[in-house]
């Protein structure tokens, strides 16, 4: 059978049945898994590249595993192990691996556009966004697969987003905001805001979808009645800041046992890794409350997902 390849770059690439139907079967891996039953082998045949030039615990272990629960083969490159590093160029090596993979799982540097440049004009194989400068499309997935799972649906969840408006915020606003009913409040720190255009992109979407995307630089006048507080790392992955005092611009937005009583209902999640005491107190990530460990797992579940649509199943 001749597949056609399903890239996914970034969450707005993604019309809403087709976000709906990868959440769909994101839960249902999980809940198999959660029966004790193993997947189906429905990438059988297929060859899954992953190739990481930043560092990765969960988002290159849950599509590794995931590609081989799922019958796939596997192959992994690290960031010396291509070409590229000897003058080949980004174009060419992303032709040469079009001729021999099915998917490409990829965390890149600064540069969005080469993983669109490996994409455009490839019928065969298809490119997975693992984390990018701008965006991180598949911990969004993971992030609504972990809502789905807890709450029964995402639709109508009021959400706090505390920390920098990084490419982890970007992909959550781009993915929440397409749920009927649902707030999501982001408070960053002031200069570490949403991007304007990913935040424009996100209220749109919201608009559309009744739901509502708010951002202020301050903790003050929180919404009632939250079902989640949501932070990340200070020091996004890979980079730096120009500031020398940023931590003090940051520190107010630290999550801790008091911010959380501010919002008695709701549940902590962190996409990880995180630094106790720095944007949250370890009492918060291993309370009771914390699903981010749940959270970690469900990127397994989410990464399986998106390797089948990728692939071309509906």
């Amino acid at each position: 059978m001749v597949r056609r390849a399903r890239h996914l770059l970034s969450l707005s690439d993604l019309p809403d049945g087709e976000l709906r139907a990868m959440l769909d079967r994101a839960t249902g891996h999980a809940r198999r898994a959660a029966a004790g039953r193993p997947a189906e082998p429905t990438l059988a045949g297929a060859v899954v590249g992953v190739y990481f030039r930043r560092t990765s615990t969960r988002t290159r272990t849950a599509f590794s595993s995931g590609a081989l629960r799922l019958g796939g083969g596997l192959i992994t490159y690290g960031p010396q192990d291509l070409q590229t590093n000897t003058g080949e160029t980004s174009e060419d090596t992303g032709r040469v691996m079009a001729g021999m993979l099915d998917l490409l799982v990829a965390r890149t540097a600064d540069d969005p556009g080469e993983m669109r440049g490996w994409a455009a004009g490839q019928r065969r194989m298809a490119v997975i966004n693992a984390m990018n400068a701008e965006e991180h499309p598949t911990q969004a997935l993971a992030d609504l697969t972990t809502l789905a799972l807890h709450f029964g649906a995402v639709e109508g969840l009021r959400l706090l987003y505390v920390g920098e408006g990084n490419n982890t915020a970007a992909a959550l606003a781009l993915g929440l905001s397409r749920f009927r009913g649902l707030l999501l409040d982001l408070r960053t720190p002031p200069g570490y805001g949403l991007q304007p255009g990913v935040l424009a992109r996100a209220r749109a979407q919201a608009e559309t979808a009744g739901a509502v995307v708010t951002e202020r630089h301050d903790l003050d006048d929180l919404p009632a009645g939250l079902d989640v507080v949501y932070t990340t790392r200070w020091q996004t992955t890979g980079t730096t800041k120009p500031d020398p005092d940023w931590r003090s611009v940051f520190a107010p937005f630290h999550v801790g046992p008091e911010l959380m009583a501010r919002a008695p209902k709701a549940v902590f999640l962190h996409d990880l890794p995180a630094h106790r005491g720095e944007e949250v107190a370890a009492q918060v990530l291993d309370g009771p409350d914390s699903l981010a460990f749940a959270q970690a797992e469900n990127k397994l579940y989410s990464a399986m997902a998106v390797l089948e649509w990728c692939h071309g199943l509906d």
